[in-house]
């Protein structure tokens, strides 16, 4: 048990400024440019390769700049990352304004393929979200291990790890005081499912106005795919 409580101390990304690894984010990007390239042509506003290529060619370079872990940051991969993310959830959203159109004019007759897109976009918004609370909060991923904590950004999320300090010792010894807990991608992508599921936040509360706005869009994308895409699908299986 001993041993358990000083590797919760020194187990978080903070310590020794190691940063966050590199490849999870690596993965959910690709994950979500290959669920975009599988999409109905129908769904898509532009060569199906057009905006992968342009997604890939903008994650190039911020592997580039921190190939194996997040220690690095600078005004253009700040700008670069964004710009990944805003593209990845821009064409997602039009994805799945084009699918409602689709069912509203009655012009998919195929429910399975149209379950399959649903899910996909659905899919998509989980991972898009999650990147974008990741890119935002206190600051970003290699601003969250590599500044001290009174200079970090104030946060657009308060996880429950930040109030258990006062709690009992087994949960006081991960609080973000004790331990220097700082969120990852892994977290982060939690909470998009959470908000894509219950359509609200659970164990983790949005504090800014942006983060809150975001959480509502992809609420109200998650409540539009489950009972108007998926209903219509269903219905159209019968």
């Amino acid at each position: 048990m001993a041993h358990d409580r000083v590797s919760a101390r020194n187990r978080h990304p903070r310590h020794e400024r190691r940063g966050e690894a590199r490849l999870p984010a690596v993965v959910a990007t690709l994950v979500a440019i290959c669920l975009y390239l599988a999409l109905p042509q129908q769904l898509l506003v532009a060569p199906r390769y057009a905006l992968p290529a342009l997604e890939v060619l903008l994650l190039l370079p911020l592997i580039a700049i921190n190939p194996k872990r997040l220690t690095r940051q600078t005004k253009t991969f700040r700008v670069l990352s964004l710009t990944l993310v805003l593209i990845i959830a821009a064409s997602n959203l039009v994805a799945l304004g084009l699918l409602v159109d689709q069912l509203v004019h009655a012009k998919i007759a195929d429910g399975r393929s149209l379950l399959i897109a649903a899910f996909q976009v659905w899919l998509t918004n989980i991972i898009v979200f999650g990147l974008a609370y990741w890119e935002l909060d206190r600051g970003g991923p290699v601003s969250r291990t590599q500044v001290p904590r009174e200079e970090l950004p104030l946060a657009d999320f308060r996880f429950s790890q930040d109030e258990n300090d006062d709690a009992v010792q087994e949960v006081a010894d991960g609080a973000s005081k004790v331990s220097d807990w700082v969120p990852t991608l892994v977290d982060y992508l939690y909470v998009s499912v959470t908000n894509s599921t219950a359509f609200s936040p659970t164990d983790t509360m949005p504090l800014s106005s942006r983060a809150k706005l975001m959480m509502a869009v992809q609420s109200v994308a998650a409540l539009l795919t489950s009972l108007l895409v998926i209903a219509r699908a269903v219905s159209i299986l019968h």
